[in-house]
C-alpha cells in the first residue's frame, strides 16, 4: 500500500494550491485535478490501486451544481475521506454564507480561506487536525507503540484494542507466525500459548488476560503513591468532569490525584467528533479532547492512576483524611471528588449479551468500527454519544440502523446532530423499535437482528453484522459510604437537592457538596446533571473553589 492520498480539485487556483500542499508531499501522495470528473476518476484509480485517500481538498471555484455533486460523489467513492472547501478571498465571505448549512450537516468537514501566501499556519493547523483525526480513526498505524500477538482476533483482544484507541496509542495485531510476531516472542517466550501476548515500546512484553492488566503496565497502580502522603485533593474519574478538576485544581496548587477505573476520557473519550464543544469550530474527537486535558493536567502536577476501581471510602474522623480503598491499595485525601460518570445500561437479552465482542459492543467501540465495512450495523440509543456513534460508523459500514425506542430523536439529541443524520444516506433512523433477540452465523459472530415496534408487537428479522448499545446512564455508587445520600435512581444528591434533614444548622451543603463533609460529586454521576460534556468540564473548573473553601 502507498502512501494516504490527498486529492486537490480546482479549476483556477491549481498553483496557489499546489504551493500549499507541498509542504505534504513528503508523507502523502499529492494529486491535483481540474474538475469534478477527474477528481473522482483519480480516486477510483486510488482506492483500485491500494492507496487510501485522506482528505479532499475542494475549491469552491466551481460551478455550484458540479460542486455540491462533486462533494456527494466524494463522499460515495471514498467515504472515509476527510472533505475540505477552500475559498478564495475573492469570495470567502459569501461561501460562508452559502456554504454554512453543509458544514454543520457534516457535509464537509470545514471551510477555509485559501492561504494568501506561505506560511500561512492557521490554514495549515486546521489541515493538520483533520489528518491527524483521520489517521487516528481509519489509517493502519505507521509505528505501533503496543503490538498485540493472538492467532485470532478475538473478543478479548477486541476489547484492548478499543481501549488503546481511547487512550490515544496506535496498535496492530500480528499473527505469531509473521515476522513481526517471531520477534515479539523472542522476547517473552514463557507465554507463548497464552494469547494474547502485548508487547509495548516502553520495554515490557508479556500475556495480557484483560484490559485492567494493560491498563496497570501503561499507567502504573495507586499503591505506587507514598504511604505516609496525603493529598489534597482525590478525583475518582477521569471524564471531562474530573479532568476539568485535575487541571484547575492542579493548576491552582492542590495536590491532585486522580483515578480511573478503565480509560481516561470516560465515555466521552469513545466519541469520534464531537461539534458543538465550546473553542473546536471543527469539532474534536472525545479520544484528543481527553489526551489533551490529561497532558495540561500532568503539566501542572496532577498524577493520574488508571486500572483500579475504588472499591470503599473509610470518612475522616478527628479532622483526618478520607481514605480511597482500592484492589492496588489505599489513596489517603483531604478532600474526595466523585466524578466516575455512569455506565451504559445492558440490554439484558441473552442471547446477544452471548455476542458480546463478536459482533455486540457497548459504547462506541470506534476500533471495531473499522472491521465492519460494507456491512449493516445497528446502533441503540438516542443520545448524543449514539448520534455521534452513527456518523463515525457510516464511514465505513454499508448502512447504520439507529434504533430508538421514542419516536423519533428530537427529545434527546443536539440539534446539529438530527440535521447530520438525516442528511447523510447511509444512516436510517427507526424510531417507536427495539432489538429483542439476536444470533450468530456458523463461526460465531453476529449475523441476524429481530426488531419489535414497540406499538404494534410486530417483529422483523434483519441481517446485521454490528450492534453499538448506548442505552442510557446507570451509577455505580456502590462503593461510597451510606452517610452520601443518593437519589431514588442512584444518582448522588448535592447542594440544595439534599432533603433537609441532612442540612447542618439549617443550611444545605455548598452546590457540588455531598452529605458527607469533604466529598463533592460532579458530572454525569451528580443527580440532576446535565449529561453534556462541556456542563461536566464547567462543573469540574467550579468545584475546586468549593475545595478551597473546604480545606481552608
Amino acid at each position: 500500500m502507498g502512501a494516504p492520498a490527498i486529492v486537490i480539485a480546482s479549476a483556477h487556483h491549481a498553483v496557489e494550491l499546489g504551493e500549499a500542499f507541498a509542504r505534504y508531499e513528503r508523507e502523502y501522495d499529492v494529486r491535483l485535478v481540474g474538475d469534478e470528473v477527474t477528481a473522482k476518476a483519480t480516486a477510483k484509480d486510488l482506492m483500485g490501486s491500494g492507496h487510501q485517500v485522506a482528505l479532499f481538498v475542494i475549491d469552491s471555484d466551481h460551478d455550484q451544481d458540479k460542486l455540491y455533486a462533486l462533494i456527494g460523489g466524494t463522499r460515495k467513492v471514498v467515504p472515509t475521506a476527510r472533505r475540505l472547501i477552500v475559498s478564495h478571498i475573492s469570495r470567502f465571505r459569501e461561501d460562508n454564507q452559502t456554504f454554512r448549512h453543509a458544514v454543520a450537516a457534516g457535509k464537509v468537514d470545514a471551510l477555509l480561506l485559501m492561504p494568501q501566501g506561505p506560511r500561512d499556519e492557521e490554514f495549515h493547523g486546521a489541515v493538520g487536525e483533520m489528518l491527524n483525526e483521520w489517521n487516528a480513526t481509519v489509517a493502519t498505524p505507521v509505528v505501533e507503540n503496543v503490538r498485540i500477538i493472538t492467532p485470532e482476533k478475538d473478543a478479548l483482544t477486541r476489547e484492548l484494542l478499543d481501549y488503546l484507541s481511547r487512550v490515544g496509542l496506535p496498535a496492530g495485531v500480528h499473527h505469531p507466525d509473521s515476522e513481526i510476531g517471531r520477534a515479539v516472542m523472542e522476547n517473552c517466550p514463557e507465554d507463548e500459548g497464552r494469547w494474547p501476548v502485548v508487547s509495548s515500546l516502553v520495554g515490557w512484553c508479556g500475556h495480557c488476560p484483560s484490559v485492567r492488566a494493560l491498563a496497570h503496565q501503561l499507567y502504573g497502580r495507586p499503591d505506587d503513591i507514598e504511604l505516609d502522603e496525603v493529598v489534597d485533593l482525590l478525583v475518582v474519574g477521569a471524564g471531562p468532569a474530573g479532568l476539568a478538576a485535575s487541571v484547575y485544581a492542579s493548576s491552582e496548587g492542590l495536590s491532585t490525584v486522580c483515578l480511573e477505573a478503565e480509560a481516561i476520557g470516560g465515555q466521552a473519550g469513545t466519541s469520534s467528533m464531537i461539534r458543538n464543544y465550546l473553542g473546536f469550530p471543527r469539532g474534536i474527537s472525545g479520544m484528543r479532547l481527553a489526551q489533551r486535558a490529561r497532558g495540561q493536567a500532568l503539566r501542572f502536577g496532577t498524577r493520574f492512576f488508571t486500572g483500579w476501581p475504588a472499591t470503599a471510602v473509610t470518612p475522616a474522623t478527628d479532622g483526618g483524611a478520607h481514605v480511597v480503598h482500592t484492589e492496588g491499595g489505599d489513596v489517603h485525601a483531604r478532600t474526595v471528588l466523585v466524578a466516575t460518570g455512569v455506565t451504559y445500561r445492558r440490554l439484558g437479552v441473552d442471547s446477544l449479551e452471548e455476542l458480546v465482542g463478536r459482533g455486540v459492543y457497548y459504547g462506541a467501540a470506534m476500533a471495531a468500527a473499522r472491521e465492519l465495512a460494507g456491512d449493516h450495523v445497528v446502533i441503540v440509543g438516542g443520545g448524543n454519544s449514539a448520534g455521534q456513534a452513527a456518523v463515525h460508523a457510516a464511514r465505513f459500514a454499508s448502512s447504520v440502523t439507529l434504533v430508538v425506542r421514542r419516536p423519533d430523536l428530537t427529545a434527546t439529541m443536539s440539534s446539529y446532530l438530527i440535521n447530520e443524520i438525516e442528511w447523510n444516506p447511509r444512516i436510517t433512523v427507526r424510531g417507536s423499535t427495539r432489538v429483542v433477540d439476536g444470533g450468530p452465523d456458523d463461526v460465531g459472530h453476529l449475523a441476524w437482528l429481530d426488531m419489535e415496534d414497540v406499538g404494534s408487537g410486530t417483529h422483523e428479522r434483519v441481517e446485521a453484522r454490528g450492534l453499538f448499545l448506548l442505552l442510557g446512564a446507570v451509577p455505580e455508587c456502590g462503593w461510597l459510604p451510606e452517610s452520601v445520600v443518593l437519589d431514588t435512581n442512584g444518582f448522588v444528591l448535592t447542594g440544595r437537592d439534599i432533603p433537609r434533614e441532612h442540612w447542618a444548622d439549617d443550611l444545605p451543603p455548598v452546590d457540588l457538596a455531598t452529605t458527607l463533609p469533604g466529598i463533592f460529586a460532579i458530572g454525569d454521576i451528580r443527580s440532576g446533571s446535565m449529561k453534556r460534556v462541556a456542563s461536566a468540564t464547567g462543573e469540574g473548573a467550579s468545584v475546586v473553589s468549593q475545595v478551597h473553601t473546604y480545606l481552608a
